[in-house]
């Protein structure tokens, strides 16, 4: 997976979770949840990426992290 096949799942996700928002209803909640969750995940792999690379490393070594690790993050 390349940094643009990334950027383009995010943008993807931001779309539909757009799309949910202005409509709003009790049945998109789960759905909101499970978007939020993965564009956490979309980003942290494009963190790991850059991180990789800045240190000479190969970012394809990056992993997608399980939704407990990357929700426990500090902002």
């Amino acid at each position: 997976m390349v940094d643009e096949d990334i950027y383009q799942r995010i943008t993807t996700l931001v779309d539909e979770e757009k799309v949910l928002r202005e409509n709003e209803t009790p049945e998109d909640v789960t759905r909101l949840a499970h978007l939020e969750e993965t564009l956490d995940q979309c980003w942290d792999l494009l963190r790991q990426r850059r991180a990789l690379r800045e240190f000479g490393r190969d970012p394809d070594d990056a992993n997608i992290r399980d939704v407990d690790t990357v929700e426990r993050y500090e902002q």
